[in-house]
C-alpha cells in the first residue's frame, strides 16, 4: 500500500473535496495577488470564453491607483499583449469597484478572478473594450494554498494511537518516509513555480522571506520580497529599502526609538528617501504586519533585518543553497554566522539592547528553511539523495510538531524515536495535515485508523 493510495482510500469519494472547498471562504485579496505573482497557479489558462491564454510575464506590483500589476504580458491566440492586470476574488468586483468607468483601468489586458458571478458580466473598460477574464480553477487554488478545511489544531491523542502502537518500527518508518516524501515533492513543485516565473534567485529570496515570516507574518514577508525584489537591492542600501518598503521608517517610529537608535534610523531614512518613489505604496496597499503575540526574536523588525543581511551576502548564500551535491550543515553554519552591529543586540527598533548577543538568523530558523524549501528543491533537482536527507538530525520540535506527535502517538515520550530527524518532523506535519485536519468529527468517524491497520 502506498501513501497516496492510503490517502485516496480514506477520502473517497472525490466529492468530499468539492464539499470542503465550497464551505471555505477565499483568502484575502492581497494573498490571492501574492499567490498569483509567485506563479503558484501556473501560466496556462483558458478565458471564460474558452480562449487559450498564456502568462508571459507576471508584471510588477502597482504602487498607486489602478490595476494591481503593471507591465504584465499575456499571449492570447498567439498574440502577445502588454499592459496592466487586475485580480479580484469575485467576477462581479469589476463593476462593484467601478473599474468599468475608471480611466486608470482603460489599458487592462486581463482580469483574474477566483469566484464566478451568478450572472454573466461583460468586463468592459471606460472605452467599452472587452477585457479577457480567467477564472482560476478551484483545484489550483487548493493546491497553492495547501490549506486544510480547519485551521484549529487538536492536541489530544486520537484513535491512530492503537494501530501505530501495534505497528513494527520498520512499518512506522516506511509510513513516515512516504509522508515526508509527499510533503517534500509538493513543496519543491511550489518553489519551482516561483523559479519558473521569476528566476532561481527570486525563488530562493522569496523562500527565505517566507521562512522568516514564521507563522503570523508569512504573507507580509512574501509581499515584501515581491515588492522589494532582490535585483532592486543595491548593496548597502538593502536595509533602507527593505525597512522603508515594509513601512518601518515612519516619523512616529523615530520619536519612540531610544536615543542610540535615532542616528541609525536617520541614516536609513536618508537612504530610503532616494529610493522611495520606486518602492513606496499607497496606504490601501500597505503591508499589514502582526507585531503582538509572539516572541521578541520573531518580531518583524528582526526578520526584515535578517532578510537584508542575507541580501547583502547573497552570492555566498546562493552558492551554498544551489550547490551540487547539496550539504545542509554549511548552509546552517553560514546563516547562523550572519552578524550586524545593531541587530546582533536588538530585537526591535524601539527596544533596549540585549545583555548578550543574539543570532540575526537562528539555527532553528535555518533548519525551517532547509526543511521547507532548500532540501525539497535540492531533491527535486537531484542534488541530494533521500538517504542524505534522512540523516539530518534536528533539535527540540516546535509546538506544531509536538501537537502532531501527541495526536498520533499519545505523548512526546512515546513519539520520541520519531522526533529526532528533520524528515520525521515533516512527515508528522503531513499526516496531521492530510488526515487529522481534514476530519471534522474530532477523530470519531475518521476512517484513517482502520486503513492504517492495513499498512505494511
Amino acid at each position: 500500500m502506498t501513501y497516496g493510495f492510503l490517502y485516496d482510500s480514506v477520502w473517497h469519494p472525490p466529492l468530499f473535496q468539492e464539499t470542503v472547498r465550497a464551505a471555505n471562504d477565499l483568502p484575502s485579496e492581497i494573498e490571492l495577488q501574492a499567490l498569483w505573482f509567485s506563479g503558484a497557479f501556473g501560466r496556462e489558462f483558458t478565458t471564460v470564453c474558452g480562449r487559450p491564454i498564456r502568462i508571459v510575464q507576471f508584471g510588477e506590483w502597482n504602487r498607486g491607483t489602478g490595476p494591481d500589476f503593471s507591465h504584465a504580458a499575456v499571449e492570447i491566440d498567439g498574440v502577445t499583449r502588454n499592459g496592466p492586470l487586475e485580480i479580484d476574488p469575485d467576477a462581479a468586483a469589476w463593476e462593484q469597484h467601478g473599474h468599468a468607468a475608471d480611466p486608470n483601468f482603460r489599458d487592462t489586458i486581463l482580469h483574474v478572478v477566483f469566484r464566478p458571478s451568478p450572472a454573466h458580466r461583460f468586463t468592459r473598460t471606460c472605452d467599452h473594450r472587452d477585457v479577457p477574464q480567467i477564472l482560476v480553477p478551484g483545484d489550483l487554488l487548493d493546491e497553492a494554498l495547501n490549506r486544510p478545511p480547519r485551521e484549529t489544531a487538536i492536541a489530544h491523542p486520537g484513535r491512530c494511537l492503537q494501530p501505530l502502537r501495534r505497528m513494527p518500527a520498520a512499518s512506522v518508518e516506511r509510513l513516515l518516509t512516504a509522508a515526508a516524501k509527499k510533503r517534500a515533492t509538493a513543496k519543491a513543485l511550489r518553489l519551482q513555480r516561483v523559479i519558473d516565473a521569476h528566476g532561481p534567485d527570486a525563488g530562493l529570496y522569496q523562500a527565505v522571506a517566507e521562512t522568516l515570516g514564521y507563522r503570523h507574518n508569512t504573507l507580509p514577508m512574501r509581499l515584501l520580497a515581491q515588492r522589494a525584489p532582490l535585483h532592486a537591492l543595491q548593496g548597502k542600501d538593502a536595509h533602507a529599502i527593505l525597512f522603508g518598503t515594509a513601512g518601518f521608517l515612519s516619523p512616529d517610529l523615530h520619536a519612540d526609538a531610544p536615543e542610540d537608535i535615532r542616528a541609525h534610523l536617520a541614516s536609513l531614512w536618508d537612504t530610503w528617501w532616494k529610493h522611495r518613489s520606486g518602492f513606496d505604496a499607497g496606504p490601501e496597499r500597505s503591508i499589514r504586519w502582526r507585531t503582538h503575540g509572539q516572541r521578541p526574536a520573531n518580531h518583524p523588525h528582526r526578520r526584515v533585518a535578517a532578510l537584508a543581511a542575507i541580501a547583502g551576502s547573497w552570492p555566498r548564500f546562493r552558492k551554498l543553497a544551489t550547490a551540487a551535491p547539496f550539504r545542509a550543515k554549511p548552509v546552517v553554519d553560514f546563516l547562523h554566522s550572519l552578524k550586524h552591529p545593531l541587530w546582533s543586540r536588538r530585537h526591535t527598533l524601539t527596544s533596549a539592547p540585549t545583555t548578550r548577543e543574539v543570532a540575526v538568523f537562528g539555527r532553528a530558523t535555518a533548519r525551517e528553511l532547509l526543511a521547507n524549501h532548500l532540501l525539497p528543491l535540492a531533491r527535486h533537482q537531484d542534488r541530494v539523495t533521500w538517504r542524505e536527507i534522512h540523516k539530518i538530525r534536528t533539535s527540540q520540535p516546535n509546538e506544531k510538531v509536538k501537537r502532531c506527535a501527541i495526536r498520533l502517538f499519545g505523548d512526546p515520550d512515546r513519539a520520541a524515536p520519531w522526533l529526532r530527524r528533520l524528515c520525521h518532523h515533516q512527515a508528522l506535519l503531513q499526516i496531521y495535515h492530510d488526515f487529522c485536519l481534514e476530519d471534522t468529527t474530532d477523530c470519531e468517524a475518521c476512517p484513517f485508523p482502520e486503513q492504517l491497520a492495513q499498512w505494511r
